[in-house]
């Protein structure tokens, strides 16, 4: 942890507090300190007591350890890019947060974490996609990274990702927010999927996230997915074909739609590619235009196409349960946390915050009894 001078304590405050979307005056009501107090401590002018830091700490909702570290070298290249003054947005907001609590648990050293995998990405020499046929490329690249194969469906894209560094977390930020955004880590990086969309949606989103991490992008808010023009957002474009073509590659879904094309008519087959694949018929719709595999009245049909309870049935579907659905954390997380639960390195009610919900006081493992005689192993 280091030192740091009232200066720069005052500068962090202040960014914690307006990343939390908090006034002045409403961190003073809530530490119980008059606005000019709190405007003299970001100012660097008046010293902060420890007691004092610690409420500050608990009202913005961080670790007060965290006035002490050094940010994320890609939050304060974004930050600067935005200007000094800005304000996050939610999404920007969480990302921070969740960035903030995986480096918590890289400085434990949980093993579990398995962030080390980010390795694997940088020693691929991966560049820029500029064309098409370069992002159909990264794509296969990716697979190949993530070791899968090469034409089957990904089932859980969520642990895949995780496989070459990349976390994934998954909250409902309602309608009207970013679809997704991705931060680089010192190691590895943190990607959070706004699950109030559909699982399709959700998948494609975190695939385009994938890019923006495999091509080394240090902070990326992604507002609509799939809605860049080639000419307004060339890059943006490039990541949207490589998500496709991540989720539906090309040999697969030429062979499989023909023929299911063949033996069920196009609505049908339509359905089946969407379900084995876990796509929305969007980004169905899209691939086979791109890959030239349906004419403009089948694109549109696809493109409309409703999956309905009679299809799952009629046509033995596979429903597997919904990925990134409402607040979730990434299995390598989870795992990390509960180990140090149980190593007691972290308290209980440290462990409920991290899991964010998704786990009770009870779903946490139980501490081993230690024998009256263990004591000597912290005194000897």
């Amino acid at each position: 942890m280091a030192d740091v001078n009232a200066q720069t304590l005052g500068e962090r405050i202040r960014d914690a507090r307006k990343r939390a979307d908090m006034s002045q005056d409403d961190l003073a009501r809530s530490v119980g300190l008059e606005r000019t107090a709190v405007n003299k401590i970001e100012g660097g002018v008046r010293k902060v007591t420890a007691l004092e830091l610690a409420d500050i700490a608990a009202a913005i909702g961080v670790r007060m350890s965290t006035f002490f570290e050094e940010p994320i070298p890609a939050l304060v290249s974004y930050r600067s890019s935005q200007g000094l003054d800005t304000t996050d947005s939610q999404i920007d907001a969480l990302l921070a947060k969740l960035a903030d609590e995986v480096e918590f648990i890289v400085s434990l050293g949980a093993s579990e974490l398995g962030i080390e995998a980010a390795d694997i990405v940088g020693k691929a020499s991966i560049t820029r996609p500029s064309t098409n046929a370069e992002a159909e490329s990264l794509a296969a690249k990716a697979r190949s990274l993530m070791a899968l194969p090469a034409n089957e469906p990904i089932h859980k894209l969520s642990e895949s990702v995780a496989r070459i560094g990349l976390l994934t977390f998954s909250r409902n930020i309602g309608q009207d927010i970013a679809d997704a955004g991705t931060i680089l880590l010192r190691r590895g990086g943190v990607s959070l999927i706004n699950s109030h969309m559909k699982v399709g949606r959700r998948r494609l989103s975190l695939a385009h996230e994938l890019g923006h991490y495999l091509i080394a992008d240090d902070y990326t808010v992604d507002w609509r997915v799939t809605d860049y023009p080639d000419h307004a957002v060339p890059m943006e474009s490039r990541l949207d074909r490589f998500a496709r073509a991540l989720l539906l590659p090309e040999s697969a879904v030429g062979r499989q739609w023909q023929m299911a094309v063949d033996q069920f008519g196009e609505r049908r087959a339509a359905i089946q590619l969407a379900s084995a694949f876990r796509v929305d018929m969007a980004t169905l719709a899209t691939r086979l235009k791109e890959l030239a595999l349906a004419d403009n009245e089948t694109i549109t049909l696809v493109r409309q196409c409703r999956t309905s309870q009679t299809d799952i049935v009629e046509m033995n579907l596979c429903v597997p349960l919904e990925e990134l659905t409402d607040t979730t954390v990434p299995r390598p997380f989870a795992l990390a946390v509960l180990q140090l639960v149980r190593d007691e390195r972290i308290s209980r009610e440290r462990a409920l915050e991290l899991l964010q919900g998704t786990f009770d006081e009870t779903d946490l493992p139980r501490i081993r009894e230690r024998r009256s005689d263990e004591i000597w192993n912290f005194v000897s």
